[in-house]
């Protein structure tokens, strides 16, 4: 069986098509820049990796090029597009809809639609997506997998807000959590290498996004997300944690409209709002050189990630491990080193030469003192859709 994954961004497509259930990859790859006249296509098989700058205008374009790429007798990937049994979608916010992965209908869809006021910068990309892969791929069966569901396990106690109830109850506030599939996926490679009948966990995803799920036996009790996808660690764009009056100050003193504000808060704030830069390499070669700003940037990163951690830690009263993923989590040695900092209270102890990589595998950076193990997961969200997505089907 041939299982399509598809992650839409709003101005990206990432996919890898497996061969299920062996688990094989038979070709994956990225487009950039949809919408422009110079956007990327990187496309990789096992044998061959095909670049090309091309105008790519929209995700009907985006999707037609990897058509044409998958059926190209060149490569060889597939005869018809009817080979492709399931596409499975990454969508970000499932709200209190869904818990499980879902087989799109147009009910799915509709709700989908519904909850992009929660994830504006996700959820109509992904249903963007889904729209424009039942007519590529007309006879492949669609699936959503939901960034939420894994989350679905916190307690009432710690996904509830301190709010009226009525609007708990009424508009579903809550909780929610996101980087499901990731944590999920990296936490189940920690739980099998620590070989532990229960486990305390801290999974720490680094990327544009950023987000951290205390994981107790396998399940999530904790998330620093929360009812959007803007809240807890410092992000690229997004602000993280920020007191709720600023909001108020900002509207009142300068007169701006909530969406100004949600806009800055989503997309101009993070690293970019602190340093002026959101790609890391840039900020830790502008540190380099003696940017303050940069500096700064980064000691509040790694600060803000150690809070968690100890709270965390205390809410699971103990911790076996500790879980780095995600292209920073995982291509970083400086943050991973910077995080772990100090940490020898917890037992948290790195070993700085073993931190030194850039590992495609599970690879343990602990001392060989540390109580905790310190792991660097290199994440697969894409091969855990295909799963949870044949699995929808299996019964």
């Amino acid at each position: 069986m041939q299982v399509l994954v598809l992650n839409s961004g709003s101005s990206s497509l990432k996919f890898q098509l497996f061969s299920m259930p062996k688990e094989t990859i038979l070709c994956s790859g990225l487009i950039e820049r949809i919408g422009f006249e110079d956007a990327k296509f990187k496309f990789k098989t096992q044998s061959d990796t095909i670049e090309v700058v091309t105008p790519i205008l929209n995700h009907n374009e985006a999707l037609a090029l990897l058509s044409k790429q998958l059926l190209d007798t060149k490569t060889s990937i597939i005869t018809s597009t009817e080979d492709i049994s399931i596409v499975g979608h990454r969508v970000v916010h499932g709200g209190k809809h869904f818990g499980n992965t879902t087989e799109i209908t147009s009910d799915v869809k509709d709700k989908i639609k519904a909850l992009s006021s929660l994830a504006p910068l996700h959820n109509p990309a992904n249903l963007e997506g889904i729209i424009v892969a039942e007519t590529t791929f007309p006879n492949a069966k669609q699936v959503a997998v939901f960034d939420t569901a894994f989350h679905q396990s916190i307690p009432e106690y710690a996904y509830k807000y301190a709010i009226p109830k009525k609007y708990s109850e009424e508009d579903n506030i809550r909780l929610y959590g996101f980087h499901g599939t990731s944590h999920k996926y990296v936490s189940q490679q920690a739980i099998s290498y620590l070989g532990k009948t229960h486990s305390k966990i801290i999974t720490i995803h680094l990327g544009n996004g950023c987000s951290m799920t205390a994981i107790k036996d396998g399940k999530s009790i904790d998330h620093s997300l929360g009812f959007s996808p803007v809240n807890g660690l410092i992000m690229g764009t997004r602000s993280g944690d920020i007191d709720q009056s600023i909001i108020f100050h900002l509207a009142k003193k300068h007169g701006y409209e909530l969406e100004d504000i949600n806009t800055m808060l989503q997309k101009k704030s993070g690293m970019l709002g602190l340093t002026g830069y959101s790609d890391l390499r840039e900020i830790l070669g502008e540190a380099e050189k003696g940017n303050k700003d940069c500096i700064l940037a980064l000691e509040m990163s790694a600060y803000r990630i150690k809070k968690y951690i100890g709270s965390y830690t205390a809410a699971m009263n103990g911790l076996d491990a500790i879980v780095f993923t995600a292209g920073i989590g995982e291509n970083s040695p400086f943050i991973r080193a910077q995080v772990c900092e100090d940490l020898e209270y917890l037992g948290i102890v790195i070993d700085t030469k073993k931190n030194n990589v850039r590992p495609k595998d599970l690879t343990d950076v602990s001392a060989t003192d540390s109580k905790v193990k310190v792991l660097i997961i290199p994440t697969n969200e894409e091969l855990e859709i295909a799963k949870q997505s044949v699995a929808l089907f299996k019964n």
